[in-house]
């Protein structure tokens, strides 16, 4: 691939990760970060960055992507797994928040009280844009994301550097409660978890692999290679972007006024872009945000509606794209804060499945394994993940689960995965290896 190539595929990929509703979690933890800002963010990068260059990157070993590699763990397992994948950066979590994160920060701001029934109005109105612009998919929606994603860009660059000036010599924010008691890299590594992107790799990374061969790329390493290159400009951007803003809120000053029942990484850019744009500052931050999450709300339905319809031809899109978004428009309902509290359990749940899924797709493409040493360890890491997350949320002690390897800093599912690779490979390593294509 030609450098233009590599900027060109590196910017789509960049303008698909790069959703309005990410903005809102690197500000709420730098600011809570205090003196633990560089450790909380760095582990805050490797999930919400680092993981989905290698998602995107392992979703090319294979020339079909992740819906072919994972028929080598077990056919029911690849149709099981994108299942839930694309439940959940659709219509379960991340298009509801798509909607909630245009309410808080297009309207919130100018609210004199903020109650349910200015939700339900615009979400509404919100899904009803949605909806017409997915019944019938076209151009416009590239239209409108080619033009918008370059304005919030723009918009948020410049934030970052007029804010940076104003708030270099500022004083670190105290540190939040929740880093007395939980590991800082713990705490940034999971909350990396919320911008759902590791997993929204696993779907993405077919169309990386469709963009670059409709270039006249088509052999299996240089799509590889390719992949790479472009994945790489993406994440830099993406980690750039996500410390900055991490780094002002840092660093704020809020003058005593207090965030009230907003969320708290919208309330904090808002005010960051009060502050350095004055009274216009919401405004244009609110417009450019609203209408890129309309976008981005649009893409997820239509990218869903036409997963499912594959799965199910008999089902008309239409009727995908009208369930998807009735379900949408109840859950996002419950407020962004209620959507992101929900979410947290199950991407506990998926994140290590996906990340021992990737793990292993990677290792097996350099070192051959027959299908038990992959079988085994997804099969253990699943089963911990559902316990330890029923244990830390308290629906049933274990205390047991708190003794096992790297249990406080939430990687217990570490060893699980080596074990069960090993044990896997030992035990059928006579049997034939899985060989991509």
């Amino acid at each position: 691939m030609s450098i233009k190539q590599v900027i060109m595929v590196g910017f789509m990929l960049f303008a698909m990760f790069f959703g309005a509703g990410n903005l809102i979690f690197p500000p709420a933890l730098g600011f809570s970060s205090g003196e633990y800002f560089w450790t909380a963010m760095i582990a805050f990068v490797l999930t919400g960055v680092g993981l989905p260059l290698l998602g995107v990157i392992v979703g090319s070993i294979s020339k079909a992507g992740y819906k072919e590699s994972l028929k080598n763990i077990h056919p029911a397992f690849a149709v099981g797994f994108l299942v839930v994948i694309y439940l959940t950066i659709g219509p379960f979590f991340a298009i509801p928040r798509t909607a909630t994160t245009a309410y808080e920060m297009s309207v919130v701001p100018f609210l004199s009280e903020n109650t349910g029934v200015w939700l339900l109005i615009f979400s509404l109105v919100y899904f009803i844009i949605v909806f017409l612009l997915s019944i019938k998919p076209g151009t416009l929606v590239n239209s409108i994301g080619q033009v918008l994603t370059p304005l919030l860009l723009i918009g948020i660059l410049l934030l970052i550097v007029l804010a940076a000036v104003a708030y270099f010599n500022n004083p670190i924010n105290p540190t939040g409660d929740s880093f007395v008691d939980t590991s800082a890299f713990s705490i940034g590594f999971t909350e990396g978890y919320l911008t759902m992107d590791a997993i929204a790799a696993i779907a993405f990374s077919v169309l990386v692999l469709n963009s670059i061969r409709q270039l006249g790329i088509t052999n299996r390493k240089d799509l590889l290679i390719g992949t790479i290159k472009s994945a790489l400009l993406a994440a830099v951007l993406l980690a750039v972007i996500y410390i900055s803003l991490g780094w002002l809120a840092n660093r704020v000053d809020l003058g005593g006024m207090a965030v009230d029942d907003q969320n708290l990484g919208t309330f904090l850019l808002t005010f960051m872009a009060d502050d350095v744009f004055g009274g216009f500052g919401p405004i244009l931050l609110g417009i450019i945000v609203f209408l890129a999450c309309i976008t981005t709300g649009t893409g997820l339905i239509v990218s869903v509606s036409e997963y499912f319809n594959s799965l199910l031809p008999k089902v008309p899109y239409g009727l995908w794209v009208t369930v998807f978004t009735l379900i949408s428009f109840g859950l996002a309902n419950q407020g962004l804060d209620q959507v992101i509290a929900t979410s947290v359990p199950v991407l506990s749940i998926i994140y290590p499945i996906a990340m021992t899924t990737v793990v292993l797709l990677i290792l097996t493409y350099f070192v051959p394994s027959p299908k038990l040493s992959l079988q085994l360890p997804v099969f253990l890491v699943t089963i911990l993940s559902i316990i330890t997350v029923i244990h830390r949320n308290g629906w049933l002690t274990m205390d047991w689960l708190e003794a096992l390897p790297l249990f406080s800093f939430s990687f217990e599912w570490i060893p699980f995965l080596i074990v069960g690779y090993i044990v896997g490979y030992l035990i059928s390593m006579n049997k034939p290896k899985i060989e991509y294509s």
